[in-house]
Order: structure tokens, then C-alpha cells, then sequence
């Protein structure tokens, strides 16, 4: 394993292993503010914690076995680099930070009787697995078409769900507009990131393999392809295009779904 590759395979293993000490501190501390929390609050918070384990555990695992799906490319050579399993975890890892997400846009819009963020938060679950299936098609087929649809309708939900934090604005608590603030912020620049960045690599990754004349497997041919084959790497000049995302995924968007457990929602406390 060359140096590079090493030193950023050590940082994805040590960030995992800060992400799961930080998810279990917060579950003591969720647990230490039950009693100033409703029922109702504290069983919502509770089930943050639940899907952010699944993240957290998700994103753990794919840190200390990285794939590049559509080139099957692992950096150890064992079955669970194979991108079959790398992709099932990723699939049910991404499906519990959208329902983050739904759950908490959910109880804001409930508490501000904002309509737009109901619907938001209502079919943002089903159109991230509608992109989970996208991104299967892609790695089953290793057409990036699939990654084209996929990353556009990640960036819609993101745009749908800061339009529903502009809309909820005037409704708010004043307490809670600077986080709602710094979430719409956040949310335009991750819209930004996809449009301008992330879906035009894509599509000319596929324009590229078109012109070339690639040859797609099928569905079927893919699933035994994602299951049994693998190509071991270590070539820095392999990995590059992945460190970037990889790394910040792992990290910050981690962070992120441990900080949605205590995201405050509606403002209500337990009657003491």
C-alpha cells in the first residue's frame, strides 16, 4: 500500500472510529436529558438516534473497506469489498439520513403549520430511493447514466427541502431561524456542489464511455459481477477522484446526522 493511500485510509478508519464514539456519547447525553424532554420529544429524538446509527455504523463500515462501484475497485480483497455488499450498506445507510431529514422537516412543519414542509418531508424518503435505484442500475451496469439521475435527484431533495426551511422562516420561533439559517446555507451549497460539479462529471463520464463504444452488462450480469469480482488497487492515481467526496462524506456529513438528535424542532419541554 503506497504512502498516500495508507495515510488516507488511516484518516477514514480514525474518523470512523471518532464518528462511533461520538454517536455514543450522544446517546448518554440524549438519555441525561430525558427528563427535561416530553414524551413525545424524547421518543422522536430517540428515533434520530436509531437512524443515525445506521448511518453512522454505514458509513464506518464503507471507511474501512472503500469501493469504487462502477470500477469494482477495493482496497483489500475480501468478499466484503465486493460492491454488492459495499452497496447495500451504502443504500441502507443514505435511506436512514433522508428519513433524518423527513422526520425532522416533519415536526418542524407540524409545530409551524407549514404545509410545503409537510410535502417535503412526505416524499422525500420515496425520491431518495427512487435515486437508490438509479445508483443500483449504474453499479450493476457500470452505465453512469444511472449516477447522472441519481445525484440530480439528491440535489432536488436538498432544493426542496431549503425552500420548505425558507417558507417555515417567518412561521419559526426567532430562537431557531439562525439554525434554520445556517441549514438553508448548507443546503445551497451542497445544491450547488451537485449541479455544477458532481452531475456534469457524470454525464461526461458517460458521454466518454458512449463515444469509446463501452459495453454495459446487464441487470442480471451485474449482480454477479458486483458479487464476485473485485480489483485490489492501491494506485493513488486510481483512488484520487474518490478521496475528496469519500473523506468529506465520512466525516462532515456524519457529523451532521449525530448533530440531528439534538437539533431542536418544536420548543417544547417537559412540565416540571
Amino acid at each position: 500500500m503506497t504512502a498516500n493511500i495508507y495515510w488516507w485510509w488511516f484518516f477514514l478508519c480514525a474518523v470512523a472510529g471518532f464518528n462511533i464514539l461520538a454517536w455514543s456519547l450522544s446517546a448518554l447525553a440524549l438519555q441525561r436529558r430525558q427528563a427535561m424532554l416530553s414524551p413525545e420529544e424524547y421518543a422522536l429524538r430517540r428515533l434520530q438516534l436509531l437512524l443515525c446509527a445506521g448511518y453512522v455504523l454505514g458509513c464506518a463500515f464503507r471507511s474501512a473497506l472503500p469501493v469504487y462501484d462502477v470500477q469494482r475497485t477495493v482496497l483489500f480483497d475480501s468478499f466484503l469489498s465486493s460492491v454488492i455488499v459495499g452497496r447495500s450498506v451504502a443504500t441502507f445507510a443514505e435511506l436512514c439520513f433522508a428519513a433524518q431529514w423527513a422526520l425532522l422537516l416533519r415536526e418542524i412543519s407540524r409545530s409551524t403549520g407549514s404545509g410545503v414542509g409537510r410535502t417535503t418531508a412526505l416524499v422525500m424518503v420515496p425520491m431518495i430511493a427512487i435515486a437508490e435505484t438509479f445508483s443500483w442500475y449504474s453499479v450493476l451496469t457500470t452505465s453512469n447514466l444511472g449516477h447522472v439521475f441519481e445525484e440530480s435527484i439528491w440535489g432536488l431533495c436538498a432544493a426542496m427541502l431549503v425552500a420548505s426551511l425558507v417558507a417555515i422562516w417567518p412561521r419559526c420561533q426567532a430562537s431557531l431561524r439562525p439554525l434554520l439559517a445556517v441549514w438553508a446555507a448548507a443546503g445551497l451549497a451542497y445544491v450547488a456542489f451537485m449541479f455544477l460539479i458532481d452531475v456534469p462529471m457524470y454525464w461526461a463520464r458517460w458521454i466518454a464511455d458512449e463515444a469509446a463504444g463501452r459495453h454495459y452488462l446487464s441487470i442480471a450480469q451485474g449482480v454477479f459481477d458486483a458479487s464476485d469480482r473485485w480489483v485490489v488497487s492501491h494506485s493513488w492515481d486510481v483512488w484520487k477522484t474518490e478521496v475528496v467526496w469519500m473523506s468529506l462524506y465520512f466525516s462532515v456529513a456524519v457529523w451532521l446526522s449525530i448533530a440531528l438528535v439534538h437539533a431542536p424542532v418544536t420548543g417544547r419541554t417537559k412540565s416540571r
